[in-house]
């Protein structure tokens, strides 16, 4: 049964299911899409921060949406925009991949909270793989940024071009070596937190990369912020799925109290 409170935000949450207009396709690279949505005023009336995500109804077949981080949005008139990207790695993102400039998209949105940055900060941000475009949403909020991109070779890089027009420093690694420096993205951002000084290291990735960063940036006394990611079914508190272990032995939910957690909240043996 679920719990009254949760109810309440579900029901709340669910006034801001959107039919959003599929405006622009591309193919960044041969694995994942980047769609452009129309989605009326979500952005105006529910943008808390980069790193928040949509949950995209993926066919009349499928019960559960699709969880997706937010790479940009803006507001605009007459509709607000936004885009996601994404990998195909399964029947609902395959469907979703199908989909044509043109069409529409059922969205729930914008859900959870965001990075909590300054205009005047200065910024490391670390991303790997998927996790990379919600940092791009990170480069046009925080005052100076360095990126740090991690992929698993050449064919799965992304959004490389468009962090080099807006960050000062731009890193590039991969598992192989064909793009930018072989080996994962701790190196590079060992270098950077040596020879810079940092507000704050923010990071979206799978999550032996996040505990990795995050002992990287406690050892270099930079508060690190993490968006978390784990399976979840209603995306708005309800269902209570996407339970993560917290380091006071609390459990917080992905969807409702993330996505991004301040790292050291995070029990990262849990």
């Amino acid at each position: 049964m679920i719990p009254d409170e949760n109810l309440t935000k579900a029901v709340i949450s669910l006034q801001v299911e959107t039919s959003c207009k599929i405006v622009e396709k591309i193919c960044p690279n041969p694995h994942a899409v980047r769609l452009t949505l129309e989605v009326g005023d979500m952005v105006r009336t529910s943008y808390r921060g980069p790193g928040q995500f949509v949950h995209i109804k993926c066919g009349e077949g499928r019960l559960l949406r699709r969880p997706i981080s937010v790479c940009v949005c803006s507001e605009d008139e007459p509709s607000d925009l936004l885009s996601v990207v994404f990998e195909i790695r399964g029947a609902g993102t395959a469907w979703l991949a199908a989909r044509r400039e043109g069409e529409s998209l059922d969205v729930l949105g914008l859900l959870g909270n965001g990075f909590t940055m300054s205009p005047e900060g200065r910024y490391l941000l670390v991303g790997g793989g998927i996790g990379v475009p919600p940092m791009y949403g990170c480069a046009f909020c925080g005052g100076q940024c360095d990126a740090i991109l991690g992929f698993r070779d050449a064919s799965h890089a992304l959004l490389t071009e468009d962090f080099e027009e807006i960050c000062t420093t731009v890193a590039i690694a991969t598992e192989d070596g064909s793009l930018g420096k072989k080996g994962f993205v701790t190196g590079p951002a060992e270098a950077l937190l040596t020879k810079n000084r940092y507000d704050g290291v923010l990071c979206c990735g799978p999550r032996p990369m996040l505990k990795a960063v995050s002992a990287l940036a406690a050892r270099y006394g930079v508060p690190c912020q993490v968006s978390l990611e784990e399976r979840m079914a209603c995306g708005v508190g309800a269902c209570l799925g996407c339970a993560v272990s917290m380091a006071d032995g609390s459990m917080k939910h992905v969807c409702k109290d993330g996505p991004i957690f301040n790292a050291s909240e995070v029990d990262w043996n849990g």
